[in-house]
């Protein structure tokens, strides 16, 4: 499989510490608040919503706004969002997916569309790109939880598929109906993750030159400041020579 991308692990650990954060914990507010209104308040009896609950506690959401995003949901009071997945190509042909959760389709359509265009891309058909992904659910440890050899037994016990280790941490890989469990099973050998969530794995990574990057991360850093948008997955590796340049 894939290595895991070093350079979006570096870029998410700045943008936590750049100045999104007020951003980043309304995305994850707006996730809280669907996932207790499609199903049970209580995190414990919503799979869904507890890893919504585990993702916004791993960047320091303050408690407050956990408990106000679920008691939005009782209260009736939420919008109705429909969720969204649109596909394209950024510069180059590079795969992007991009997840949007909207109150209007037209809005964010448009939107995405249009963040394509300026940066040398164009949007696809639903799985033009999906292809080259795989759907899995992803459990990541810090270094210090043990030792690459220590997480692969762990991770094996627990049910997972397969792991990356490196110096920055460990990434743990396992189907989507097995994520709670595989969860489960490495916060007792390992204590708990420090995020547990589904995601779209690429299949493979492909290096882009220094011009590539650069657009590719304009589209990126456009999407991710869009209110709808709550997630945004590409194909792209950076290395380390052309990330010194940007």
């Amino acid at each position: 499989m894939a290595g895991h991308s070093k350079w979006a692990n570096i870029q998410h650990r700045k943008g936590k510490q750049d100045g999104i954060r007020s951003k980043m914990f309304s995305k994850l507010s707006k996730e809280i608040t669907v996932a207790a209104k499609m199903g049970d308040p209580d995190p414990d009896k919503n799979p869904r919503l507890r890893l919504a609950v585990k993702a916004a506690k791993a960047v320091s959401t303050p408690k407050e706004v956990i408990d106000r995003a679920i008691k939005k949901s009782a209260m009736g009071d939420a919008a109705d969002y429909t969720e969204i997945r649109y596909e394209g190509y950024g510069a180059n042909g590079i795969s992007i997916i991009v997840e949007a959760m909207t109150d209007n389709l037209n809005r964010t359509a448009s939107n995405v569309r249009s963040y394509f265009s300026k940066c040398g891309g164009n949007l696809g058909q639903t799985g033009s790109v999906s292809h080259a992904f795989d759907r899995v659910g992803e459990i990541s440890y810090p270094a210090k939880a043990g030792s690459a050899d220590d997480v692969m037994m762990a991770a094996l016990e627990a049910g997972a598929d397969d792991v990356e280790s490196d110096e920055e941490g460990h990434w743990i890989y396992c189907s989507v109906e097995a994520l709670n469990e595989v969860s489960d099973g490495l916060e007792k050998a390992l204590g708990e993750s420090t995020e547990s969530k589904l995601i779209w794995k690429p299949q493979a990574l492909t290096e882009v030159d220094l011009e590539t990057a650069q657009k590719l991360m304009r589209l990126v850093d456009m999407l991710e400041e869009d209110d709808d948008v709550q997630n945004v997955t590409h194909n792209f590796d950076i290395p380390e020579d052309v990330a010194a340049q940007l």
